[in-house]
């Protein structure tokens, strides 16, 4: 038998933040879950992503805190095309949240840019340059 990746979990400091942000992403997050210590949300495909507030987690793990020095995970969004790449950069950081790196024509080809989650949480979006 061999493992499959089935979900990738984000420990969230407000839950209400994170969902809006995922929510403008495009992810189908349930409306009433602003609230709720753990969310799912399957993506194309049936992978899932799954929200839990740091309480949740310290109810499990009492020792678990918050990384710091450096992102670990970085979540990677693909785009049809380079403009949505530029349109999606744009609407989110119009809408309050942190751009890291402005859309540019990588070298390895692809149109790409980094926007910052509630959390701090580099997430990429990406298109064939093409």
């Amino acid at each position: 038998m061999t493992p499959r990746l089935d979900a990738v979990g984000l420990v969230v400091s407000d839950m209400a933040a994170s969902l809006a942000f995922y929510r403008l992403l495009g992810l189908d997050v349930p409306a009433d879950a602003d609230n709720a210590p753990h969310v799912e949300a399957v993506l194309p495909g049936g992978t899932r992503v799954l929200w839990d507030t740091e309480e949740t987690v310290r109810s499990f793990d009492p020792g678990w805190t918050a990384p710091s020095g450096g992102d670990r995970l970085g979540l990677a969004f693909a785009c049809d095309t380079p403009a949505e790449v530029d349109a999606l950069y744009e609407r989110l950081v119009a809408a309050g949240y942190r751009g890291h790196l402005k859309p540019w024509d990588a070298v390895w080809g692809q149109r790409y840019a980094l926007v910052l989650d509630p959390d701090g949480m580099a997430v990429s979006l990406f298109a064939d340059a093409s």
